[in-house]
């Protein structure tokens, strides 16, 4: 039988193990989270800086530490960020995706940076256009420089719903644009004054309204004719009807002739 002591005791060294395992526990996932990836390069100055630079990326790391700083993922051969992709960095201030491949950039890619984020160049990639859902909650200077925008309606209707500086959006220089003939190619699309890329657009919107509008006028005509001449024919059989009964004042004098013979 157990001493109360050796009771004690025995349930105290269990405890300080048990304490002892969650204290490696929670250091071992603290380290994993916070080391470095096993293929970029980490510094920590100024915070951490974690550079992927010229690798031949075609994919982001998943192993970037959560505490990172400044992340450099320039020169690779990224073609799209996929949603979420950088959901666990909260503390990221400077994003570098310059200098790789990138055309696509899906909804929610930059979701959860909107609160740290300062920088993000996108500078010398393959954006022709600027989806603003992929933005989502982001308001950093961006460089959007050296890029092949394709200016169109649907660019001139992104750019009011980014939230990015507005300094930033004098990087989408048209390489493009849609009417061709509209003076856009070569100018900052935020600094021509007066181009409304949406113009035709509306005018074919207003051609399709009135098309439309032609078109119910139309068949207005169409049923009221054929209503008019639905009645007329109704009309007109209804009159030969009676012109074919019997008529009363024919009846009326042969009852008065056969009153008088009696």
């Amino acid at each position: 039988m157990l001493l109360p002591s050796d009771w004690v005791l025995r349930h105290s060294l269990a405890m300080w193990l048990l304490l002892h395992s969650l204290v490696l526990m929670v250091f071992c996932f603290h380290h994993a989270s916070t080391a470095c990836s096993k293929l970029c390069y980490c510094s920590e100055s100024e915070g951490k800086t974690v550079r992927c630079s010229n690798l031949r990326l075609d994919e982001i790391p998943r192993d970037i530490p959560n505490d990172t700083r400044r992340l450099y993922l320039d020169y690779n051969l990224l073609t799209s960020i996929p949603a979420n992709a950088f959901q666990d960095l909260h503390q990221l201030s400077e994003l570098d995706l310059s200098h790789n491949e990138l055309a696509l950039l899906e909804p929610g890619a930059f979701r959860s940076l909107g609160a740290s984020l300062h920088f993000l160049d996108l500078s010398s990639n393959r954006l022709v256009t600027l989806n603003p859902e992929a933005f989502e909650g982001v308001a950093a200077r961006s460089n959007l420089t050296n890029n092949p925008w394709h200016c169109d309606c649907n660019l001139q209707n992104a750019l009011p719903r980014l939230d990015l500086e507005p300094v930033s959006l004098t990087g989408i220089v048209c390489q493009t644009s849609e009417p061709p003939d509209m003076g856009a190619d070569g100018v900052p699309f935020l600094l021509a004054k007066d181009l409304d890329l949406c113009v035709v657009l509306k005018k074919t919107t207003d051609v399709a309204m009135l098309v439309t509008m032609f078109g119910w006028f139309t068949m207005v005509i169409s049923y009221l004719v054929y209503y008019v001449r639905a009645n007329q024919e109704d009309a007109r059989r209804h009159l030969e009807y009676l012109k074919s009964l019997p008529s009363r004042q024919g009846k009326s004098e042969e009852s008065s002739t056969i009153s008088t013979v009696v």
